[in-house]
């Protein structure tokens, strides 16, 4: 296996990785819950407004931390949550009740994300055995999508296995009714943005979507308004996270172009989910202290 070293919030990922949703291998996989109620965070027809939990202080043995965080969200005014798997780990013998209480939240689950600390050194992304149980258990839980991060491909012959792992897992995902999405770091970005552009033309269009991590990209120094717009079929969502003197900050308190990203979207008519990552490289989960002014700054950059 080999290394690849992220902020400390994900060493807890990484060691329960092996072993969070064993009970869970039976359950079968359900469609995704809808809600009753209209959201609030609902931009315009085609573009929806969601976050990632990692803003919040979950603790992954504690399953009402991680409800209390989607109710912050909720009354926030997203409509949908992306979270890490390992905030789901004490549910793996209780998948029906856990997907009925996130139901009851009235927010779409948009994804169950796979960051590691290590990934399989073959395919650089999250071992099989690994994702395809974080997948059965995401399916039965509600969830829309599995989300890869992964290590970077530093030649042809790693990208080439790389995606076509991706296009194997997308396979396997589309069975249990689920999208598989790629979520970039910086690296991805460097040289030109070299790795991402070859992921994109390397996977199959059908089985795998791509979530972009903006903030990551931008600070890699990629042309945002002119990278969404170009590949805006291939998205699927798209994490906005901000920085000023390279020190993250809310979203809409730094330099990323957030309005100028929003019209890219809008111009070819983007239907995907605008997502809020409010993550600290300091490891510290502000809550609400940053959510609130970020989710406001989403609203005015995309409702119409």
């Amino acid at each position: 296996m080999k290394i690849y070293s992220h902020t400390r919030r994900n060493l807890l990922y990484s060691l329960a990785a092996m072993t969070i949703f064993r009970a869970g291998r039976k359950a079968l996989a359900l469609t995704s819950a809808t809600s009753s109620q209209e959201p609030s965070g609902k931009a315009s027809s085609h573009i929806r407004l969601g976050v990632q939990t990692n803003a919040w202080p979950i603790d992954p043995f504690n399953f009402d931390t991680f409800l209390g965080a989607l109710h912050e969200a909720r009354e926030t005014g997203y409509s949908g949550f992306e979270t890490g798997f390992a905030n789901l780990r004490s549910q793996s013998k209780s998948l029906s009740g856990a997907r009925d209480a996130i139901s009851k939240t009235g927010l779409t689950f948009l994804g169950v994300h796979i960051f590691l600390l290590e990934y399989d050194a073959e395919t650089n992304i999250a071992p099989k055995q690994l994702y395809e149980q974080v997948a059965r258990n995401g399916a039965a839980l509600g969830a829309e999508r599995l989300i890869f991060s992964g290590s970077p491909a530093v030649n042809e012959d790693e990208i080439r296995r790389k995606a076509d792992a991706l296009n194997r897992a997308g396979e396997f995902a589309r069975k249990l009714g689920l999208k598989v999405a790629y979520h970039n770091h910086w690296a991805e970005f460097k040289y030109n943005g070299r790795e991402i552009e070859a992921l994109y033309a390397a996977t199959d269009p059908s089985l795998v979507w791509f979530l972009l991590d903006g903030g990551h990209a931008y600070r890699a120094g990629c042309n945002l308004p002119e990278f969404v717009q170009r590949h805006s079929k291939r998205l699927t969502a798209i994490h906005f996270r901000d920085y000023r003197n390279h020190v993250q900050v809310p979203l809409g308190e730094g330099t990323l172009p957030l309005k100028e990203i929003a019209a890219a979207l809008k111009r070819v008519n983007w239907a995907g989910w605008a997502m809020n990552e409010e993550e600290r490289e300091d490891g510290s989960k502000q809550g609400l202290a940053v959510i609130r002014p970020a989710f406001q700054a989403l609203k005015e950059a995309f409702s119409v």
